[in-house]
């Protein structure tokens, strides 16, 4: 099999500028739609009763471990298939493909397994025992259809590495939207609660994968091709993919660990109330984070073509783009959140019919902004070491940034120095900023030293 250049390989190997704009902004796009989906989902579940709401605040850290596997392959399959474009390896390139889709099925047998035996302990673990039931009737078929949601984020993955950016992120848009429509016919026009809830994202994320399988088995125009004809095992291709993929994954279950122990910590300081209202809060402050992770999949992208082409000039402009222009996105998100905090959750008060919920998850936004102000930094840094390979420099960094010293602050300053709720999301705030500029200076570093290799 030989393979040719097409228009959208030639674009992302070229202005590292142009190739993270095409990249970056439509995945901006599908992502808000997605993040607003998620509001959409509080809201309907929201009028169900306080007790489902705090459910859905349980089990979205678990449904993030899914996605967040779908992440990670994808992003392993990504930075392989980005190193081998850029070194002019198509047909290896195609190769990483047919593997990341094999290792997709295998991982979703394994959490489909680990749904049917051990949901209910995890629900028990996470202290949502009080409304295990509600956590269970969302909970069960999100694990069951896993493939639903890893198999279209693997897939989108593998677009991005041929440039394809319209055929990555318009299925995403499709699911997002049927989502919305559907919620509320399944919750409550079918009557299915909070089961609804959860077969409605389902039922969404899997009629936006089979307008992928169209363009791959139908309409047969896609660069890299799907067939398991241009498939020759090699175990250093799974072994590539998993040294990017397990750290990624790693780290998507790390943002929910992040949010598991907050929830804990809340609960210590100020009780299951506090829960919903910071669940509510939560989901906004992950919006600010969207543009940095569009930004950042583009830079893997971006930044593994150049490293595979021992480019250091746009492996530099890679890095110093994607920073600057996700720090201004993120700003911009911060500030408007700040101003109006109140009248962005009083959305909830049309289902919820509580203000005082409203009020505090305000006043939790409005603290928590801070939280996001220096993520560009990290994440830029974690992204390309995940661009070069560097797997796991990049879950190092996400480790030290979100779970040491971030937690860390937040129990010692909400617990061991008795500040309360106020101590928790202040420490929480402290860590995930110093943490920041730690993973840039460190990429930064990288970046020189790459410099010298180059001109040697």
């Amino acid at each position: 099999m030989s393979m040719q250049k097409n228009e959208n390989i030639n674009l992302i190997t070229g202005n590292p500028r142009r190739a993270i704009n095409k990249l970056a902004f439509p995945t901006i796009v599908s992502m808000l739609l997605m993040f607003f989906n998620n509001l959409i989902d509080s809201f309907w579940v929201a009028g169900i009763n306080s007790d489902a709401l705090a459910a859905l605040g349980f089990i979205s850290p678990l449904y993030l471990v899914i996605i967040g596997l779908g992440t990670g392959i994808g992003a392993g399959a990504n930075s392989l298939i980005s190193r081998y474009v850029g070194g002019d390896k198509l047909e290896d390139a195609n190769n990483a493909v047919i593997h990341s889709i094999i290792l997709t099925v295998i991982i979703s047998v394994i959490v489909l397994i680990i749904g049917i035996f051990f949901l209910e302990d995890m629900v028990v673990l996470l202290g949502a025992e009080s409304v295990k039931s509600y956590c269970l009737s969302y909970g069960q078929i999100i694990f069951l259809m896993n493939i639903a949601f890893l198999a279209p984020n693997v897939t989108a993955s593998i677009f991005r590495g041929e440039g394809d950016v319209s055929r990555a992120t318009n299925p995403l848009i499709l699911t997002a939207v049927l989502n919305m429509i559907l919620d509320p016919i399944l919750i409550y026009a079918l009557n299915l609660g909070i089961f609804g809830a959860g077969l409605a994202t389902v039922l969404a994320s899997f009629t936006g994968y089979l307008w992928m399988l169209y363009w791959i088995y139908i309409k047969k125009d896609t660069f890299f091709k799907f067939k398991l004809r241009y498939y020759k095992r090699k175990l250093e291709i799974y072994k590539e993919i998993l040294v990017v993929s397990l750290p990624a994954a790693t780290e998507e279950i790390i943002f929910a660990l992040v949010a598991i122990i907050l929830n804990y910590l809340i609960i210590m300081t100020s009780g299951v109330n506090e829960v919903a209202s910071f669940t509510i809060a939560w989901r906004f402050i992950s919006v600010a984070f969207l543009p940095c992770m569009a930004i950042g999949i583009a830079t893997i992208t971006v930044s593994g073509i150049a490293y595979g082409a021992r480019n250091w000039r746009n492996f530099n402009e890679t890095v110093k783009y994607s920073t600057l222009l996700s720090l201004a996105i993120t700003l911009i998100i911060s500030a408007f959140f700040f101003i109006f905090a109140y009248p962005i959750c009083d959305v909830f008060n049309f289902q919820a019919s509580n203000p005082a919920l409203v009020d505090r998850s305000a006043q939790i936004l409005q603290l928590l902004v801070f939280y996001n102000f220096l993520i560009p930094l990290g994440a830029t840094a974690a992204y390309t070491y995940q661009g070069v390979g560097s797997g796991f420099k990049s879950l190092a960094l996400t480790i030290l940034r979100e779970l040491i010293l971030s937690m860390a602050f937040a129990y010692i300053l909400g617990i061991t120095l008795d500040m309360g709720i106020f101590g928790v999301y202040l420490g929480a705030i402290i860590g995930m900023n110093i943490g920041s500029v730690i993973g840039f200076v460190f990429i930064w570093i990288f970046n020189i030293k790459f410099k010298r290799i180059v001109k040697a």
